[in-house]
C-alpha cells in the first residue's frame, strides 16, 4: 500500500469521524469546530487529488466563510456553551428517510452517468485554465454553479444573521427586561 493510500484512508476516517460527531453531538460550538475539521479533511483530500485551486476554493468558500459566520452568530447569540435539545423520534425518522432518499439518489446518479464526455479531452490543471473554465458560458463551463456558490455564501450570511437576532419575546422573558 503506498503512502498516499495511507494517507487518504486516515483522511476519510478523520473525515467521517467528525461528519458523525457534526450530526450527534448536542454542544452547537463542538458541532461547528466538528464540520470545521471536516471540511478542511475535504480539502487534504482534494491536495491528495493534485487539485490545489480547488481545495483552497474549499478552505476559502466552505472554512473560510460559511463555518466562521456560523461560529460568529453562535459567539453573537451568546450560545457557545448551551446544550441543543433532544430530538422528538419523528423528526429522527424522518431525517433518516430523508437521508437514506439522497444517499440512494446520489449513488443512483453515480453509478448512471458517464463522468468522462465522449470526445472531450481534459484541461490542463492550472489557475489560468480552471479560473477560463469557471467563467464560461460553454457547454462544458462552470458560471451557473460558480453562481449557486454565490447564492450558497448569500444563504449562509442572512442564516447567520437570523440565527444573531434574538426575538422580542426572548428579550421580555429575561430578568431584566
Amino acid at each position: 500500500m503506498s503512502a498516499s493510500a495511507v494517507i487518504f484512508y486516515i483522511l476519510a476516517g478523520l473525515i467521517l469521524t467528525f461528519g458523525v460527531l457534526t450530526v450527534f453531538t448536542r454542544m452547537i460550538f463542538r458541532a461547528a469546530v466538528y464540520l470545521l475539521l471536516a471540511l478542511i479533511g475535504i480539502a487534504g483530500i482534494y491536495i491528495l487529488l493534485d487539485m490545489q485551486f480547488i481545495a483552497a476554493m474549499q478552505i476559502i468558500i466552505y472554512v473560510g466563510g460559511i463555518v466562521v459566520l456560523i461560529i460568529f452568530s453562535i459567539f453573537l447569540t451568546h450560545q457557545a456553551g448551551e446544550k441543543l435539545p433532544r430530538q422528538l423520534p419523528k423528526r429522527i425518522v424522518w431525517s433518516a428517510l430523508l437521508a437514506l432518499t439522497g444517499l440512494a439518489f446520489t449513488g443512483w446518479v453515480v453509478l448512471n452517468h458517464a463522468f468522462s464526455p465522449a470526445g472531450v479531452a481534459p484541461i490542463e490543471h492550472t489557475v489560468r485554465n480552471i479560473g477560463i473554465q469557471l467563467l464560461s458560458y460553454q457547454q462544458f463551463g462552470y458560471a451557473f454553479p460558480f453562481e449557486v456558490v454565490s447564492i450558497l455564501l448569500l444563504a449562509a450570511l442572512v442564516g447567520s444573521i437570523v440565527i444573531a437576532i434574538k426575538d422580542k419575546s426572548q428579550k421580555s422573558q429575561s430578568p431584566n427586561a
